[in-house]
């Protein structure tokens, strides 16, 4: 209940944990959600649909992405959202293969920010255990920045797997509900969305009580136990 990861560093007296759960999400809010919304913008527009890149949505500019009650929930529990990209339905030849595949594009982006920052973890630890030079070796502040970088990456992985995880669920604003219109009659679907408002606050609740905590781990250990192995495969021979 009330799982706040900042709070948990702070009270370990893990400075170093608290400092590269920041950086983390700082990035995440800057950086991953721009291109996780980047990503929803270019499939829509790539299966027909306009609407994102004639609302200015087509950009990595952070300042157009980002709800600032998602950025601070990201900071606060490690999930959360930024704004939704416009997509309209009618334009796509397809509707629901379409939507589906464009609600997907986020979660995927995050999955491939993962992938990268391991890929950045393993390669730089892979350099310095075959190059140690003599800075690194004699300096500890060198040391400590080469800690803070390493902690840094493996929270961005982490937090990117929970994203991806967490926007699956089939909940308003969250991308998994765009999925439902792939398997939902659209009455139905419509109907679902008329009480959007309320299921946010519904998810509010479930979130800070930690009801969600259960399933999202669980999805969030195989998603990172399947991106460490293929991380892995490339330095298999050092």
């Amino acid at each position: 209940m009330f799982n706040l990861p900042l709070l948990t560093y702070i009270r370990q007296g893990d400075l170093m944990g608290a400092l590269a759960y920041l950086a983390g999400c700082l990035i995440i809010i800057f950086l991953v959600l721009p291109f996780h919304e980047y990503a929803h913008g270019f499939a829509a527009n790539k299966l027909g649909d306009p609407t994102a890149r004639y609302s200015g949505r087509l950009s990595l500019n952070p300042m157009r992405h980002i709800d600032w009650m998602g950025a601070a929930l990201i900071i606060a529990v490690g999930v959360g959202w930024a704004r939704p990209v416009p997509v309209n339905m009618r334009y796509f030849k397809h509707p629901k293969r379409d939507m589906a595949l464009t609600a997907l594009a986020g979660p995927c982006s995050n999955l491939l920010m993962a992938l990268v920052s391991l890929l950045l973890f393993n390669s730089i630890r892979t350099l310095f255990t075959f190059w140690k030079p003599s800075f690194l070796v004699t300096s500890e502040i060198a040391l400590v920045i080469l800690s803070f970088v390493l902690e840094t990456l493996e929270m961005i992985t982490v937090l990117n797997v929970s994203l991806a995880a967490f926007n699956l669920l089939p909940v308003p604003p969250l991308d998994g509900s765009r999925l439902l219109t792939a398997l939902l009659p659209n009455g139905l679907y419509y109907k679902i969305m008329q009480y959007e408002q309320y299921i946010m606050i519904g998810l509010f609740v479930l979130i800070f009580l930690g009801v969600l905590d259960g399933p999202l781990n669980f999805i969030r250990t195989y998603a990172l136990q399947g991106l460490v192995w293929l991380a892995d495969l490339p330095f298999r021979f050092f």
